[in-house]
């Protein structure tokens, strides 16, 4: 696939098509070792045709820079469609502007709008820059006020931290929907129940805005376990009895790893999910073995 014919390609075409879509996230590297090991990954998982990928953007927009190169560089020199996350932390309109400017200007044309982490981490009051966007639906509109982009925006089948409850969940989501958002990309997905209680009730509130999950395949228990309370979203009972059956047996701990990520994503496309979302931590090897079992 040429260059052109990707810089043309609709991530939620993608995501509509007849088949599931498949795609995997990467997160700017910060030293040269982690960048080898991010392209190590990113070559391989290439093979598989993956239908997109997108670019992680840090907490406060620290990897801003970062995050712009990398996802230029994957359109310039690799056969991959690339989807760059954005988000309002700490950054004016005006600064905004210029990251979606220099998005642009690479050809790349998906974005994922994002309200962010307050500053301080979860738990922290949110503080919107004195200049800048208070919520991921006033960001989508100022992304598809720019040009001809797709954008996409984030989806908590757990409840966002700040929401009381599903329903406000859903109603956040149709605002976005409503504001120009053309998908939704979800948080780590360990409940698959969970996921389809907010799918059906914006499909009860009349949205027609597809939600794909993400899932992590866990290599190492206490890691995601640290993720999914960062991301203020704790693991079930019944994710984490399974891990800890197995104590300090590392490989005995991957491949249950394996097995739950396998399960939850058969379940999730055999309930309709119009596609899988892999947080790949910039390896490749669990990511494609999952990928394999499907």
């Amino acid at each position: 696939m040429t260059r052109a014919e990707r810089f043309t390609r609709s991530i939620p075409d993608l995501i509509g098509g007849p088949l599931p879509s498949f795609s995997f996230e990467f997160f700017p590297p910060k030293d040269d070792a982690s960048e080898a090991q991010l392209w190590d990954a990113i070559r391989r998982l290439e093979k598989v045709a993956p239908s997109f990928v997108s670019i992680t953007y840090g907490a406060g927009g620290g990897t801003r820079d970062r995050t712009v190169r990398l996802t230029q560089r994957v359109l310039e020199e690799t056969s991959l469609t690339p989807m760059a996350h954005l988000t309002c932390v700490g950054h004016s309109v005006g600064e905004l502007r210029s990251v979606v400017g220099a998005y642009a200007a690479g050809g790349v044309r998906n974005i994922l709008a994002l309200r962010g982490d307050p500053q301080g981490g979860l738990g922290q009051p949110w503080v919107a820059h004195p200049q800048g966007l208070d919520h991921a639906d006033e960001l989508v509109r100022l992304v598809k006020g720019l040009g001809d982009f797709t954008v996409g925006v984030a989806a908590f089948p757990d409840g966002h931290p700040e929401s009381r409850d599903i329903s406000e969940d859903a109603e956040t989501l149709i605002r976005k929907e409503q504001a120009g958002a053309e998908f939704a990309i979800t948080q780590m997905v360990f409940d698959v129940d969970h996921y389809l209680r907010l799918r059906d009730e914006l499909t009860r509130r009349g949205s027609r805005l597809p939600v794909v999950p993400a899932i992590m395949p866990i290599t190492n228990a206490r890691q995601v376990v640290r993720m999914a309370e960062l991301a203020g979203q704790p693991m079930p009972a019944a994710v984490t009895d399974r891990l800890e059956r197995h104590g300090d047996d590392a490989a005995a701990v991957r491949a249950e790893g394996m097995a739950i990520a396998s399960e939850s994503s058969r379940r999730l496309l055999d309930e309709g999910a119009p596609g899988i979302h892999f947080i790949t931590m910039n390896r490749s090897s669990a990511t494609l073995e999952v990928f394999g079992n499907l």
